[in-house]
């Protein structure tokens, strides 16, 4: 059933119909509307969104890739994103990578392919220009400052005041032999963590020891194992995090070797997921605002789309907090 068939059923036009349908009826009188309504209900009446689109040259559509939508971090991001997206009258098309560049150049261009506004982009770390030649879709990337010859936004969080903070805080306890377990240093985040990791040793005149560094993943299992390999080392009583999930992995290696948390050795996680005020001991961990950088991924993105005036920059802050695990 068309527009054009309602009009014809309720005997007005199908600017009339229109009108009614999209909201717009503030000078239609009650009983004509109250019409048009009980027609299209009674009709079915599904609006072509696809041919709305072609004319309006918009499908309030936004794309979102992350590399990990197991991991609570970007679960609540993605959380931020979509509250954000509604409010504005977006939908939001959730891919998955796996952290596989393959399979994210695979989602941007099937995102592409289906006219998207816009893309949210949390990188596994590919050259994005390669996938948007044209640069005709506004992309923000989140959490990711990868170098790109292209006009894009970016939300980030200041991990290097992070880390710093972080390791600050383990000196501050007490702890001399710091390690330091993370993703490997490719990834921006975890980079800059580590920046403020040595910049605080050095600071407080201890040296960088490259027998208390181990990078992985973003996992448990690197936590993990990370931490059996460092005991093996030397001696450690502090470890700075990468993420909460390496934090609980150290925490259960530590418990498998009968080594208290936080009397032995003390740890720092970073994000503050959710699980990390109720696992055993309760994780220290560096606060970042995750789901408002989900929602200003948001607000940047369609200041972009419709052409405002926006700063495609913007650096959230974070914040220590303290719990049983130091």
């Amino acid at each position: 059933m068309t527009i054009k068939e309602i009009a014809e059923l309720a005997n007005v036009s199908t600017a009339t119909v229109s009108k009614v349908l999209n909201g717009k009826d503030q000078n239609i009188s009650e009983a004509t509307r109250k019409r048009i309504l009980e027609i299209a209900e009674r009709v079915n009446y599904r609006p072509n969104r696809i041919a709305k689109s072609l004319k309006l040259k918009k499908t309030y559509t936004i794309g979102l890739i992350v590399p990990d939508i197991k991991n609570l971090y970007f679960s609540e991001m993605a959380k931020g994103i979509e509250d954000a997206a509604e409010k504005k009258g977006y939908s939001v098309i959730l891919c998955n990578s796996d952290n596989n560049m393959d399979k994210e150049e695979k989602y941007i261009n099937i995102l592409q392919e289906h006219m998207v506004d816009g893309i949210i982009l949390t990188t596994a770390e590919n050259n994005i220009d390669v996938y948007f030649k044209d640069g005709q879709v506004p992309i923000v990337l989140l959490d990711r400052n990868v170098n790109s010859d292209l006009n894009i936004g970016r939300i980030l969080v200041d991990n290097e005041e992070g880390g710093y903070i972080a390791t600050k805080h383990l000196i501050d306890k007490g702890c001399k032999n710091i390690a330091f377990i993370s993703s490997i240093n490719k990834n921006y985040s975890s980079y800059y963590r580590f920046i403020g990791y040595r910049k605080a040793l050095l600071e407080s005149g201890y040296k960088v020891n490259d027998q208390l560094i181990y990078t992985g993943s973003f996992s448990i299992e690197t936590g993990y194992k990370g931490t059996l390999e460092l005991l093996k080392n030397g001696e450690v009583d502090g470890i700075f995090c990468g993420n909460d999930y390496i934090a609980i992995g150290a925490i259960k290696a530590l418990k498998g070797k009968n080594i208290k948390v936080p009397h032995e050795i003390k740890i720092v996680g970073f994000d503050d997921i959710l699980i990390a005020q109720y696992m055993e001991p309760p994780i220290t961990t560096i606060r970042q605002p995750i789901y408002d950088l989900g929602r200003e991924a948001v607000n940047m993105l369609v200041s972009i789309i419709d052409k405002k005036d926006t700063e495609m920059t913007r650096i959230l802050k974070t914040e220590l907090v303290e719990r049983g695990s130091s």
